[in-house]
């Protein structure tokens, strides 16, 4: 076939063709202005520091605004932590003699009390068994910053339990918590680059048999994901961060960075291989793979910007710390892969790895016969295959339907946390915890009184019932703001905060209480805060916000693919697979860390719930995640029946010829969530598993067995309304289906 000129192609009103063309005839400035970016995205996040998200951000519904009048009134809680003396026990008795304690009691507090950053140092407290004190400690500053200046304090407990070292002298609060959770998820995030690049390397090797080949991938994915975390903490400053948003940078941008580069990488190379010129093979690639990376790029940022609908500051963070990664490899798929691909030259495929090299060799110029073995039953009994694997990744599903949601908690952190032991030691200690409920009032200053002398009626009457009586301690006497606008009450109930019964206590105060006493007062306004408070109103309002998010990734899927194909059945079917692979993937959700039986094989304790914002989180992620696998197999699927092939054969082909690199792209992505999965936090545990599953549902059954079989039943009216005829291709109208019957030919 004579092939035409460059300059007369139609392909030339395609950008990513005439992108990819410069980039491919200007490398040097290509890959030097690709560099440029990079180190000028990492310097920029440098000098703009990084701005996390607060309580006051996070905050919703009544407590939400109870916290905020508190904030504004001055009222806000200082942050506080908890100094810890124990007695080490030797052969069932303590190894040191109680007046110990109390010298180390005096030193700790001798050195908090010289730190600007602590306020106050409280008498210590026996506990019942005497053998623990507890030091209060009462830190000075804005309570929202405390995480940044306790390390001062905890290095002053260090120093008193080496002065004593026959003593355990151990400190906990929130801010020492909050600090603790941020080391641990730092040190993953390293070790989860450390492990996922030689995993990522040793796939990509099997991949292509060359060692500069499967490098060139992995370097454009760390390129995009340096580059991401540095334009996320400029971006902290107008959606503050998160704290895991460099974990989900990381998570989905060696994904995707490795997947895109994958899908173009290969076409290059198969259409290279056909005797094409290594710019007309980068060409073809930038207009067929190109055009696939681009849409799975806007179909991601697309599902992610469907998590703002969630009007929540943490999904905010992840949504831009993800759209900017996505981005980023996009961009980076498109310019400076070319450029590489055409420097390098035959160097691409250098230095080969002999076994693997052959292998890869045979795959490209032979169809694959166990993906033969698989689609048989989807060409030859659609129907029926349909409906069976359709029972099955429901009934995979099922699980999902029990789907209980729980706020995280001290009692989920990893036991590794050496703080996160310390609190269970104190709350064995010391077991009085209680839920804390506050009221919030704020009226005018001439009501003041009135204020003061309902809320004094409502803790009589909630002292009367069992949801808030305790068995000791004084009542909190009713706070009131300098300009006497705002007043507070505490109110304290013996369970734990997260217990049944203390958010029926939540509810009482809310229906009868509240409305009953300070809401007669005229011009008041009110609201309940507190933690159970918190975590009940953050629950519904993700509950109440997750039909807008869904509806909004899948609707605008759906707009995608009939654009993008000019197909509504298409839209429709891309609807339906995905939701059958979110299913499937929430209900091994849910059989994993609703039991306990795999606590041993991931290092974690089960609470018998999922944390709160990970299945939404997870839905966004894994919807727009599928459409890589999907848009580049239906693309070319498309490409043939566009040629003339009858759409059994059509389907057959599409999957075949895309299968090695579907496959290669899939075990990445498996292989990058399941580094995740062992890492020490159990969300990151639940993201990893979580789209691990997803991931491998959709590759292996839903675009092995469900695709096919559904497209080949519809035949035809795939493409309805438009019809896939002949169409003029960047090389002419019938490659296409040249290609396709000479590789069936070959495998025939």
């Amino acid at each position: 076939m004579t092939q035409r000129s460059r300059i007369d192609r139609p392909s030339d009103r395609k950008t990513t063709v005439r992108v990819a063309r410069w980039s491919a005839t200007h490398p040097g400035r290509a890959i030097a202005a690709w560099l440029a970016l990079v180190l000028c995205c990492i310097a920029l996040g440098q000098l703009a520091g990084l701005r996390t998200v607060t309580d006051l951000d996070t905050g919703v519904g009544q407590s939400g605004r109870a916290q905020r009048v508190l904030h504004d009134a001055g009222l806000a809680d200082p942050q506080t932590e908890d100094v810890l003396i124990s007695r080490l026990a030797v052969f069932g008795a303590p190894a040191a003699p109680a007046d110990d304690s109390g010298r180390a009691a005096a030193d700790v507090a001798r050195r908090l009390r010289a730190l600007p950053e602590v306020a106050a140092v409280g008498a210590p407290v026996i506990s019942r068994d005497g053998v623990s004190l507890l030091v209060p400690v009462t830190m000075s500053g804005d309570p929202e910053t405390a995480s940044d200046r306790v390390g001062a304090l905890l290095a002053a407990t260090q120093a008193t339990q080496s002065a004593f070292p026959a003593l355990r002298v151990e400190q906990v609060g929130g801010a020492s918590l909050d600090k603790a959770v941020n080391d641990q998820v730092g040190k993953d995030l390293g070790a989860a680059a450390l492990f996922s690049l030689p995993v990522t390397l040793a796939i990509l090797l099997v991949a292509f048999g060359a060692i500069i080949a499967a490098g060139v991938p992995v370097l454009l994915a760390l390129s995009a994901v340096g580059s991401a975390i540095g334009l996320s903490a400029l971006a902290s400053h107008l959606v503050p961060d998160s704290g895991t948003t460099s974990s989900v940078i990381l998570l989905i941008g060696m994904a995707v960075g490795v997947d895109y580069s994958l899908f173009y990488v290969k076409r290059a190379r198969e259409e290279h291989a056909r005797g094409r010129s290594r710019l007309d093979a980068i060409e073809i690639a930038a207009e067929t793979s190109g055009h696939s990376v681009i849409v799975s790029g806007c179909a991601v940022i697309v599902a992610m910007l469907g998590l703002f609908l969630a009007r929540d500051a943490v999904f905010s963070s992840l949504a831009t710390g993800s759209i900017i990664v996505v981005a980023i490899a996009v961009l980076g798929s498109l310019t400076v892969l070319p450029a590489t691909l055409a420097k390098l030259g035959g160097h691409l495929d250098r230095p080969r790895v002999p076994v693997l090299w052959r292998l890869s060799a045979q795959h490209a110029s032979r169809e694959p016969r166990l993906w033969s073995v698989l689609l048989r039953p989807s060409l030859n009994h659609p129907g029926r295959t349909l409906a069976i694997a359709t029972l099955a990744l429901l009934a995979l599903a099922a699980p999902a339907l029990g789907l209980r949601l729980h706020s995280d908690s001290p009692q989920s952190l990893p036991r590794s946390i050496p703080e996160v032991q310390t609190f269970q030691r104190l709350t064995a200690a010391f077991p009085g915890e209680q839920a804390t409920q506050t009221v919030v009032v704020r009226a005018p200053a001439a009501d003041a009184a009135r204020v003061t002398t309902e809320l004094n009626a409502l803790r009589v009457r909630a002292a009367a019932d069992p949801l808030f009586a305790t068995a000791d301690g004084a009542p909190s006497p009713v706070r009131a703001s300098a300009d006497g606008q705002v007043h507070e009450l505490r109110l304290d109930a013996p369970f734990d905060a997260e217990s049944a019964s203390a958010r029926r206590g939540v509810a009482l105060l809310r229906e009868q209480l509240a409305p009953q006493t300070v809401g007669t007062v005229a011009g008041a306004q009110w609201a309940v805060g507190g933690d159970t408070a918190s975590n009940l109103d953050y629950d519904r309002h993700l509950s109440s916000r997750m039909p807008w998010v869904v509806g909004f990734v899948v609707f605008m899927t759906m707009v995608m693919m009939a654009v993008i194909f000019r197909s509504v059945v298409l839209a429709l079917t891309t609807a339906f697979v995905n939701l059958l692979s979110a299913g499937a993937a929430f209900g091994v959700l849910v059989l994993t860390f609703q039991h306990t039986w795999a606590e041993g094989l991931l290092d974690f304790r089960s609470t018998g719930s999922v944390v709160t914002w990970i299945p939404l989180f997870t839905f966004a992620v894994l919807f727009g995640l599928s459409m890589d696998y999907h848009v580049f197999v239906v693309s070319r699927i498309r490409e043939l029946a566009a040629s003339g092939l009858d759409t059994r054969t059509a389907v057959r082909l599409g999957i075949t010829r895309s299968a090695g690199t579907v496959t290669s792209a899939a075990v990445v992505m498996v292989s990058v969530f399941a580094i995740f999965a062992g890492l020490h936090m159990v969300e990151m545990k639940e993201i990893g598993v979580g789209l691990a599953a997803a991931v491998l549902i959709d590759a292996l059954v839903v675009r092995a067995v469900v695709l096919p079989a559904l497209m080949t039943l519809l035949g035809r009216a795939n493409w309805w309304p438009a019809r896939p005829g002949p169409r003029l291709g960047a090389h002419g109208p019938s490659e296409p289906a040249q290609a396709g019957l000479a590789f069936s030919q070959r495998s025939a």
